[in-house]
């Protein structure tokens, strides 16, 4: 190291790798943008005053207050603990920075690496060496002693972040810009340590103003570590200053591993206690009155397992018969083909859904509880595992029941698709009707007029006007095939959906295309006709022809135009109603060249009145060209000018019911996006709570009641939601682009949340049940539970036969690696998964740690208890058992005894040892 003009450089001697030269980079990029300058001016300046405030000091501009090395050289005696060199209290320039170079040469002497900074530029109020100098300080007295796992100390701080964030959600530390942005992770790093000071629950993503405020006022308030970060500057930067994030984590470091080590553990004193309790003899009366209580428990435990199987077989065959009569109404595709149909099909499902399907939810999930708590009462009373009747298995129910839920999706998906077809299928048989209509009009008369003779009786210029007429109809017959071509498609289109009434559209397109044939035909043989007699006709009327010419295409145009203008449309969005608008509205641009045109053919009327008056021709007023007339063109044309307002008014309509569907969908979506979320969290809580080690097993119970009832209590915004997506359906919207969420996948959601619950706060109470049945303590249940956390690594809430291997280990029960250790393994498996499954739940695992360590009844006390009362005979008659036993207990008995198969024995005497035996699953009786 060597000074040169009060500018201290060196080599980097006794750092990490790479660790100051990464620095240097940040030197001369990070000191370049303005946004990281203004956020470490601020943070820099707050972290000098967290420690000058010790000397009763601080600074208020970073870049003015240490020009004279004073409040500098203050600052590392407080930060060091040390004393440097007496300051020079002089004004001039000189004194200052020989303060400042006594500073220098301190955070040299500490192996500190300064690059290029000098004490001139410090005393000048240089604003980015100023920054520089501190973020140097700040590395080597707050971060270079951050040591976690031999890594340098901006890679130990990361990972110290990391871990401590790891179990908080939407919080992932990979840099210390980004991932700070949101707060999240400065609010994760307080409620790891501090809980007490944190809701973490009511936090979002979405806030990061919030949470950022939340983070600073809590570290400022009772962690004693000033807000050195400005939210507004975080939110608004793309990339905030890692440097000035990076100080602020570190005094969140040292103020929490600091607390951790200044803590001492305390001392644990184990106190055990060891009671003896010694029997006393009783007479012969204390030793039936004990012998009978203990059959009257047995068997009252018999009953009620009895009991519990009958209810259990009685649900399932109900519930399993109703999917069996719902199936077939769910698969059936049957309609009679009418929108009207389909209609009161989809209302049947709606009413089906709200009021059929719920009691069955709440019947399964019954159900599966009364299954579990069935089975873990055996357990606890030593009995064989309850096998259902084949075909009413849990898993079987659960596999009917997903049927169902397919069944049910494909049902409303095709009823939502047939609804279009049908609609598609009136839209098309009404236009068909519409232009059915236009063309039969069109037609009438023609044929009768193209069959006449009339040309023969008539004079030269007659039959020139006729033949004129005829070229006239001919181009009017050509203009009118494309509607012909149009009634034919739309008739084909029916044809292919399957239109209800195809029958009538056949005819009537049939009857159309014959007639057109014969037109075509007439046609013809009328125009050789005329041309026959053309040889002898001349005289041209051009006004006439002129008129016919013009007044055919522009007469087609309105009439295709007033089709237009009535004809009907089937749009689903307000971009499509607005194709339809700005289409009308380049039609409506067009109206103009269209008056010019319709001028123009009146005015050929007008001149030829005038030439029949100017010269008296008979008949001349008579076009014979054309049946059009100026009076039937200005009737349409005055149609079509009404008929524009009126198309404007209809669009305008479907333009505010397209906005009205948009609305609903905003709604849908609204209120999905917030149920979709709520329901999800909501299962994360129940199954962190599943998982235990978070308390008691009643403070369990008692959190997943809440969550039961808070389920119970949102239930209004799942109804809410329906109200609205059955507006949704009526109004027939079919896609929602503002939510990933579909009333499908929340209503299976919402399901799932309640199976959840139920199964979970079942699990709970059968594992009280065991606790209190068997005698064992929190203690105990806690550290069976954390073992088998530990390795249920997928957390699924069981484990595989090599995790409960290791799970057994663990807790000290020993399992040899030789044959006999795998055989005294598979033995504690069929204990375990009688079933054969392939896992092991936590209630299994539990009853079998707490029977290897408490006392059970067995099928000997029970025999030793019956031969009490029969007096040592290896039998004991109906009698005895009447006058030992409660009625109910000893009918019991009587009913299920079977006889005694020995000697020397009264008729009636029955066999109470194969009866205790078979209690306990040891023989076939």
């Amino acid at each position: 190291m060597m000074m040169d003009n009060g500018v201290i450089t060196n080599n980097y001697d006794g750092y990490p790798d790479g660790y100051m030269e990464q620095e240097e980079e940040w030197e001369r990029e990070g000191l370049l943008d303005p946004a990281w300058e203004k956020q470490q001016k601020k943070t820099f300046t707050a972290w000098c005053n967290s420690h000058l405030r010790k000397a009763g000091t601080g600074i208020e501009n970073i870049d003015e207050d240490f020009r004279n090395g004073l409040k500098l050289m203050l600052l590392l005696e407080v930060i060091s603990g040390e004393t440097l060199p007496k300051p020079d209290r002089g004004k001039m320039r000189f004194h200052k920075i020989a303060n400042v170079n006594k500073a220098l040469d301190f955070i040299a002497s500490k192996g500190v690496k300064l690059v290029s900074i000098g004490a001139e530029e410090i005393v000048d109020g240089n604003l980015k060496m100023t920054l520089g100098m501190i973020w140097t300080i700040i590395l080597r007295f707050a971060i270079q002693d951050i040591s976690v796992e031999e890594m340098t100390a901006k890679e130990g701080l990361l990972l110290w972040c990391q871990r401590k964030t790891a179990p908080y959600k939407n919080v992932n530390v990979q840099n210390f810009h980004l991932s700070f942005k949101d707060g999240l992770a400065f609010c994760a790093l307080i409620h790891r340590h501090r809980p007490d000071l944190i809701d973490y629950s009511k936090l979002s993503k979405d806030n990061p103003l919030e949470n950022l405020n939340t983070a600073f006022d809590v570290a400022e308030k009772y962690l004693d570590i000033p807000r050195m970060l400005d939210p507004d500057d975080l939110i608004n930067t793309p990339k905030p200053d890692e440097r000035a994030i990076m100080t602020y984590v570190s005094c969140y470091y040292h103020a929490f591993q600091g607390a951790q080590q200044n803590t001492a553990m305390p001392d644990e004193r184990a106190v055990m206690t060891y009671i003896s309790s010694y029997y006393h003899c009783f007479s012969g009366a204390q030793k039936a009155e004990t012998a009978a209580n203990r059959i009257c428990k047995v068997l009252k435990v018999n009953q009620e397992n009895e009991r519990l199987m009958e209810e259990y077989e009685r649900l399932a065959s109900d519930l399993l018969e109703w999917i069996r009569r719902t199936m077939p109404w769910l698969n059936s595709r049957q309609t009679d083909n009418s929108l009207a149909g389909c209609q009161k099909k989809l209302e049947d499902y709606r009413t089906y859904r709200r009021k059929h399907k719920p009691p069955r939810v709440e019947q399964k999930a019954k159900l599966e509880t009364n299954f579990n708590t069935l089975q873990t009462k055996l357990r606890l009373s030593n009995r064989p595992a309850y096998m259902p009747t084949e075909g009413k298995m849990v898993s079987d129910i659960a596999g009917a029941w997903k049927g169902l839920e397919i069944a049910e999706k494909a049902f409303e998906e095709w009823l939502l698709s047939e609804m279009m077809r049908l609609e598609r299928l009136e839209y098309l048989a009404q236009k068909f009707k519409h232009k059915a209509d236009i063309h039969e009009d069109w037609t009438r008369g023609k044929e009768e007029m193209l069959q006449s003779q009339d040309f023969r009786q008539c004079k030269l210029n007659e039959i020139k006007a006729l033949k004129k007429k005829h070229e006239a109809f001919e181009s009017d017959l050509a203009a009118h095939q494309d509607r012909v071509e149009q009634i034919a498609a739309i008739a084909q289109e029916l044809n292919t959906l399957e239109y209800h009434d195809v029958a009538s559209v056949n005819a009537r397109c049939q009857r159309i295309c014959s007639q057109w044939d014969r037109l075509g035909a007439l046609t013809q043989r009328r125009r050789h006709a005329l041309d026959d007699a053309e040889r002898v006709l001349e005289q041209i009327d051009l006004l006439h022809l002129e008129f016919a010419k013009r007044a055919a295409p522009f007469n087609n145009w309105l009439d295709g135009t007033r089709e237009d203008l009535v004809d009907m449309f089937i749009v689903h969005t307000i971009e499509e109603i607005s194709g339809l608008m700005d289409a009308h509205a380049r039609f409506k641009a067009t109206l103009g060249e269209a008056d010019k045109e319709y001028q123009a053919i009146v005015n050929l009327v007008h001149q030829v009145e005038s030439i029949v008056k100017q010269h008296q021709i008979p008949g001349g007023l008579e076009n014979p060209y054309t049946t059009l007339t100026a009076h039937e063109l200005n009737r349409k044309w005055s149609d079509v000018r009404q008929l524009v307002p009126q198309r404007d008014g209809t669009l305008a309509a479907e333009l505010r019911k397209q906005q009205n569907n948009e609305n609903l969908r905003r709604q849908f979506a609204e209120k999905a996006n917030a149920v979709g979320p709520w329901i999800e969290r909501q299962m994360d809580a129940v199954t962190a709570i599943g998982m235990g080690l978070q308390g008691s097993l009643e403070d369990q119970l008692h959190r997943l009641k809440e969550y039961e009832a808070g389920v119970y209590a949102y239930k209004p915004h799942i109804e809410e939601l329906e109200r609205i997506h059955q507006a949704v359906q009526e109004g027939m919207i079919f896609e929602n682009r503002y939510s990933q969420y579909t009333m499908e996948t929340l209503r299976v959601g919402w399901e799932q949340l309640l199976t959840s619950i139920n199964r979970t706060i079942n699990e709970v109470e059968n594992q009280i049940l065991t606790r209190d049945s068997k005698g064992i303590t929190q203690e105990q249940l806690t550290e069976f539970r954390a073992s088998f956390n530990h390795f249920d690594k997928n957390r699924t809430g069981r484990l595989a036969p090599e995790e409960l291997k290791s799970c057994l280990v663990s807790v000290g029960y020993s399992i040899g690696k030789d044959r006999q250790g795998e055989l005294d393994f598979q033995r504690i498996l069929a204990v375990v998964d009688p079933n054969n499954t392939g896992y092991v739940s936590f209630d299994a695992f539990l009853d079998f740690m707490t029977r290897e360590s408490t006392d059970t009844d067995t099928a000997e006390q029970v025999i030793d208890s019956f031969r009490i009362l029969a007096g040592d005979k290896p039998y004991i008659t109906a009698e005895e058992l009447r006058r030992e036993l409660p009625p109910d207990q000893a009918e019991y008995c009587v009913a299920r005894m079977p006889p005694y198969r020995g000697g020397n024995a009264p008729p009636g005497a029955l066999d109470y040892m194969a009866f205790s035996t078979a209690l306990y699953g040891e023989t076939d009786l």
